[in-house]
């Protein structure tokens, strides 16, 4: 098995793949009369495709065990996919560059409690990697006709071990 490395995650690092969610650098001004601040545009939802609806949805994920086989990745050619932990956790994000149609040497990043993700339309990536127990995120997806899932499982698995985060 090949092993992955894991990173920090990064808007600079994840560009590739997508948005990463987060207030640090972001766009905001003051809305309300001053009482809140707008942290502005912080992710592309993608909803492409016939009678095309954007979803909001909860997700609950289980803790992952280590060492971790990643042995499928998965897209969603209609629409981008947003992962927005709820409860302050971290999380692994473990994506491909596509190659020829199939997914190529996953990535993986960590997560910060205060990060999500959106996965740009047609992205590859593993489904949601949670850290701790019972772990929710609000997830943004794409509704409508078409089979908006593809999946691809590699010959051999990569892993990810325990000690991942590589500073």
């Amino acid at each position: 098995m090949s092993e992955i490395t894991v990173s920090k995650l990064t808007r600079q690092a994840f560009a590739d793949f997508g948005d990463v969610i987060e207030t640090d650098g972001a766009e905001n001004f003051e809305i309300n009369n001053g009482s809140t601040v707008r942290y502005h545009d912080l992710a592309k939802v993608e909803t492409l495709g016939e009678n095309a609806s954007t979803l909001i949805n909860i997700f609950r994920g289980d803790q992952k065990v280590f060492p971790l086989e990643i042995d499928m990745m998965e897209r969603h050619p209609f629409g981008s996919q947003a992962f927005i932990p709820l409860q302050g956790r971290p999380f692994l994000v473990v994506v491909s560059k596509d190659v020829d149609g199939v997914p190529g040497k996953p990535q993986a990043f960590l997560a910060a409690g205060n990060q999500g993700v959106n996965y740009s339309a047609n992205t590859w990536h593993h489904p949601l990697l949670a850290l701790e127990p019972d772990s929710d995120f609000v997830v943004v997806d794409r509704g409508g006709d078409g089979d908006n899932l593809e999946e691809y499982f590699f010959d051999k698995a990569f892993i990810i071990k325990s000690s991942f985060v590589n500073e």
